[in-house]
């Protein structure tokens, strides 16, 4: 696959009758030279809760890659992971952050301090990831979860890596809310890791 994601968006005429007012691919593809045959490509942003609904939406992807919405924002985007390769097992930890960093998100790399995989990270954000096509094992601190076709998760805020043990590309569909850890889990973190 390419990245190419069909993406229509909806939006209203001047007499307020609903209508399409884009149709096409998604105009936004991130991949990353490491990462052969990876992609994400970004289907929509919001940048404030609740989202205000225009008439005619403008686009709301283009600009820097921004893996983490905007405050009280969302995202939503199609990862395609293909099978891990032994660069990405064998990534050191600066490797790890400057991977994160053109994610745009340097500082929720976690390798370092866990050790666990080059692509364990943080994300304060509530994710919703619908796997499409393929498997995928979503690694924790100290566990992990194997998930296929149809499955969904439901990420709160945790440390996690994506691995692609199978032989075969795996798709899925990631849906970001921007969040905030509650004051006790935030302590026990920063205690933490």
């Amino acid at each position: 696959m390419s990245g190419v994601v069909r993406r229509v968006v909806t939006g209203h005429d001047p007499d307020g009758k609903a209508i399409v007012v884009s149709d096409g691919p998604a105009p936004f593809v991130h991949t990353i030279p490491i990462r052969p045959g990876y992609f994400s490509t970004d289907i929509f942003r919001t940048d404030q809760h609740p989202a205000i609904i225009k008439e005619h939406p403008a686009e709301t992807t283009l600009g820097p890659r921004r893996q983490l919405p905007e405050k009280n924002g969302s995202v939503m985007r199609v990862n395609y992971f293909p099978p891990e390769t032994d660069d990405i097992k064998n990534m050191d930890a600066k490797g790890a952050a400057e991977l994160f960093a053109s994610l745009g998100n340097q500082a929720g790399a976690t390798f370092e301090k866990t050790g666990r995989h080059p692509l364990m990270h943080r994300t304060e954000t509530i994710d919703y990831a619908i796997v499409l096509s393929g498997e995928i094992t979503m690694l924790l601190d100290d566990s992990e979860v194997l998930l296929k076709a149809g499955d969904i998760l439901v990420q709160c805020g945790t440390n996690h890596a994506w691995v692609n043990r199978s032989k075969a590309p795996c798709t899925v569909v990631f849906i970001l809310l921007d969040g905030e850890y509650e004051d006790e889990l935030k302590k026990s973190l920063n205690d933490g890791h």
